[in-house]
C-alpha cells in the first residue's frame, strides 16, 4: 500500500478510537448525571415527606393538616364529614412511669389504630398527645338530624372500641389507653377553624366527665393490677370517653 494512503488510514483508525473514547466517557458522565439526579430527587422528596409528616407516627402533621384539611372541609359538593379529635389523658404518666420507649408506642399504636378507622380518610398529629381526622360521615344519614346523630353515635363508638384496647409496652406491660375524643360533623363549605372549635369543645365535654386519675402504685411486677393507674391486669381495661356532637356520651371503661 502507498505510505499515503497508509498514513491515512491510520489516521482514520485513531480517529475512530478516539470517536469511540469520546462517546464512552460522554456516556458514563450522562449516566452519572442521571444517577445524581435520581438521588437528588430522592432526597427532596425525603425532604417533603419529612416537613409534611409527623416523624415517629408518619401520620401528616399540623402544617400539612391544616393545609389539606382546609380543602376538604371547605368542598361545596361534597357529603358532610365527620371530625374527630383525640386527646390521650394523663400522657406525661406514660412517660414517667415506664419510660419515654413506652410512650412512644402508645402514640404509635394510637395513630395506627385511628388510621385503620378512617380508611382514607385525613389523619393527623396535631402534636403531643393530640390527634385529628376527617372522614366520610357513614351512609344511610340523609338529611334527618336522628339519623345524622345515630350514625355520628356509631362513629364514636367505633373509634371508642378500637383506641381502648390496652398496647403492649417495652418491659412487658400492657397499657390502658385513656383518652378524651370529641366527635362531630362537618356540614359542606365549612371553615377549619370552626370545625376545630366546636369539636374541642366536644372533646373537653369527654374530658371533664371524666374522674381524675387516682396515682397506683407500681409494684414491680408485670401482672400489676391497680384499678385507678395505667396498669392492666387482665388485657381488657377501657378508660375511653367519646362525645359525639352535642348529644351523646358514649364511653367504654
Amino acid at each position: 500500500m502507498h505510505p499515503l494512503a497508509t498514513a491515512i488510514c491510520a489516521g482514520v483508525a485513531v480517529a475512530a478510537v478516539v470517536a469511540g473514547l469520546a462517546a464512552l466517557v460522554a456516556t458514563k458522565r450522562a449516566k452519572k448525571a442521571e444517577h445524581e439526579l435520581h438521588r437528588l430527587r430522592g432526597e427532596l422528596c425525603a425532604e417533603q415527606h419529612a416537613a409534611r409528616h409527623d416523624h415517629l407516627t408518619g401520620l401528616p402533621n399540623r402544617r400539612w393538616f391544616y393545609g389539606a384539611g382546609s380543602m376538604l372541609v371547605g368542598t361545596t359538593d361534597r357529603p358532610p364529614l365527620v371530625a374527630i379529635l383525640v386527646d390521650l389523658d394523663d400522657f406525661k404518666r406514660i412517660n414517667d412511669t415506664f419510660g419515654h420507649r413506652a410512650g412512644d408506642e402508645v402514640l404509635v399504636t394510637v395513630a395506627r389504630r385511628l388510621a385503620a378507622v378512617a380508611g382514607v380518610g385525613l389523619v393527623a398529629r396535631l402534636g403531643g398527645d393530640e390527634f385529628v381526622a376527617l372522614l366520610d360521615l357513614p351512609p344511610g344519614c340523609g338529611d334527618r338530624s336522628a339519623g345524622r346523630q345515630e350514625r355520628l353515635t356509631e362513629t364514636a363508638g367505633r373509634i371508642t372500641d378500637v383506641l381502648s384496647a390496652p398496647v403492649r409496652v417495652p418491659g412487658g406491660w400492657n397499657v390502658a389507653v385513656r383518652a378524651s375524643i370529641g366527635v362531630v360533623t362537618v356540614a359542606p363549605g365549612s371553615d377549619l377553624d370552626e370545625v376545630l372549635e366546636r369539636v374541642d369543645a366536644a372533646m373537653y365535654q369527654a374530658k371533664t366527665a371524666r374522674p381524675a386519675w387516682v396515682p397506683g402504685r407500681r409494684t414491680g411486677r408485670r401482672d400489676a393490677s391497680e384499678s385507678d393507674g395505667w396498669f392492666s391486669a387482665d388485657g381488657q381495661r377501657r378508660q375511653v370517653r367519646a362525645v359525639a356532637g352535642d348529644e351523646v356520651t358514649w364511653s367504654a371503661g
